[in-house]
C-alpha cells in the first residue's frame, strides 16, 4: 500500500457548483476514511484547492477512485496533481 499526496485546484467560477455537491464530496471522503483510504483531506485557506493525502495499491487505483469524487462527476475540479509520497516522521509514517 502506498501513500500519496493528492491536490486539488479550484477554478474561480465553480464555488457555487462545489457549494452544491459539497456534502456529496464529504459524504464520499468520510466512507474512504472509514476504509482507510483517506488519511486527511481539507481545502486550503484561501479556497483555490485542497489537499488529500490517499493510501492505494499504486497510482492506477488512485486515480480510478478519484474519477468517483462527486466534484470530479461534477467538474469542479480543473486540476489534479497526485504524488506517491513517503512519510518519514509522524503520524502517516506507519504507512510505508
Amino acid at each position: 500500500m502506498s501513500v500519496f499526496a493528492v491536490e486539488y485546484v479550484y477554478g474561480p467560477d465553480t464555488s457555487g457548483l462545489r457549494d452544491e455537491h459539497r456534502p456529496a464530496h464529504r459524504e464520499w471522503l468520510n466512507s474512504l476514511v472509514t476504509g482507510g483510504r483517506v488519511l486527511s483531506a481539507g481545502a486550503f485557506a484561501d479556497g483555490a484547492g485542497a489537499l488529500l493525502i490517499f493510501t492505494a495499491d499504486d497510482e492506477q487505483s488512485l486515480n480510478n477512485l478519484l474519477r468517483q469524487d462527486p466534484f470530479a462527476l461534477e467538474g469542479a475540479i480543473a486540476a489534479v496533481k497526485a504524488t506517491e509520497w513517503k512519510p518519514g516522521i509522524g503520524q502517516f509514517a506507519h504507512y510505508v
